[in-house]
């Protein structure tokens, strides 16, 4: 394990009225973090357009060719993310050993500075939280801040990192997606940096290149070289804290504005991703499981008793993390009605099945 990094420790010693600034300025030196072009091959100075794309015949390897990847997510201490975090370990090594899989280790990058009740069951590397103030209330904001000092801290064996978050649940074994050195993402549709080119352009000079190379996409689900993670993590540290500080851009992109900054960190850097739409999956708007890979459960799923959507509305069944902010979901959630999309039945039963065989659910995440 290598030193503290000292860049931090100079922060925490600055007085508050300087914190912010100062925080900004030298983590930009805390790796080499200047943008550089990336591309796919040693000659090549062009980059890959970024076609939304299905799981590649490379990616279904035999079991003796796996490149295997680290998954690893960040986490908080409250009660909200750790019931999120046992049921996503839960199913991370029911699928670790599959065919197919190239899913290695796994790391909680646990941003709370201190240890929790969870350290034994999951495997868990502490690391700080943002100085005090400088989130401004937008927690994963120390996302990023997170991945820098663990990348830093700890010998990672895999060559590759699933940037991976608390709701996701492992569908199917995982293969690594990373086609000739570029890393898989999955596109969302509303990260739309095109439609939104004054902003960007704030982060994105226009000497960078077309507001086109940032590509529609947030830091998970990713799969990433980790050298090349290495290189865009303080980049995407600095523009996260430049776009919460930037009153016009936090206004503009809200609860996405930490997705966006990776999009913009990567464009930096010269990397685009592979755009994968079966990397994942988020019902209740995807209705079926397929050969999907992650099922994030992060909108609400509302249905009356015809099995119809009610979305916007609370339902007469409803499943939404949101509904336990202060503790886990009690076992044996009642299915949903006749109707509802498969989808949502698959997320049902997975949470269900995890809780049931979790021991201690109702009592270790007081």
């Amino acid at each position: 394990m290598r030193q503290a990094v000292p860049v931090f420790l100079v922060i925490l010693s600055i007085g508050v009225f300087f914190l912010t600034y100062n925080f900004i300025t030298m983590i930009v030196h805390y790796r080499d973090s200047s943008p550089r072009k990336w591309t796919s091959g040693e000659n090549s100075s062009q980059l890959l357009t970024d076609p939304v794309i299905e799981m590649p015949e490379h990616a279904k390897r035999t079991k003796n060719q796996r490149l295997l990847f680290h998954v690893a997510l960040t986490a908080t201490a409250s009660p909200y993310s750790r019931w999120q975090c046992r049921i996503m370990y839960y199913w991370y090594k029911k699928r670790k050993d599959l065919p197919g899989s190239d899913m290695g280790k796994f790391t909680r990058i646990l941003h709370s500075g201190n240890p929790d009740n969870l350290m034994d069951e999951i495997p868990t590397v502490v690391v700080d939280p943002l100085p005090e103030g400088l989130d401004r209330g937008y927690v994963v904001l120390n996302r990023p801040w997170a991945f820098v000092q663990w990348l830093d801290k700890v010998k990672i064996e895999e060559e590759y990192i699933l940037m991976a978050e608390p709701d996701h649940i492992f569908l199917n074994p995982l293969p690594n997606l990373v086609y000739e050195g570029y890393p898989a993402a999955f596109p969302f549709f509303y990260i739309k940096p095109s439609e939104n080119v004054k902003i960007i352009r704030k982060f994105f000079p226009e000497e960078m290149g077309p507001v086109t190379s940032i590509d529609p996409i947030g830091n998970s689900p990713v799969i990433i070289k980790k050298d090349l993670l290495e290189k865009i993590a303080p980049t995407w540290m600095n523009v996260s804290l430049k776009m919460k500080n930037d009153p016009e851009t936090d206004n503009t992109f809200g609860w996405v504005l930490e997705m966006y900054a990776y999009a913009v960190a990567s464009a930096l850097h010269g990397v685009q991703h592979s755009l994968y739409r079966g990397f994942m999956l988020q019902p209740p708007w995807d209705l079926e499981t397929g050969n999907k890979f992650i099922l994030h459960y992060t909108y609400a799923c509302d249905y009356n008793m015809k099995g119809e959507l009610t979305y916007g509305k609370i339902g007469e069944w409803r499943f939404n993390k949101r509904s336990y902010l202060h503790g886990p979901p009690p076992r044996n959630l009642s299915l949903p009605p006749p109707g509802v999309p498969e989808s949502v039945v698959t997320l049902v039963k997975m949470v269900n099945e995890a809780t049931a065989d979790i021991p201690d659910w109702d009592t270790a995440q007081k």
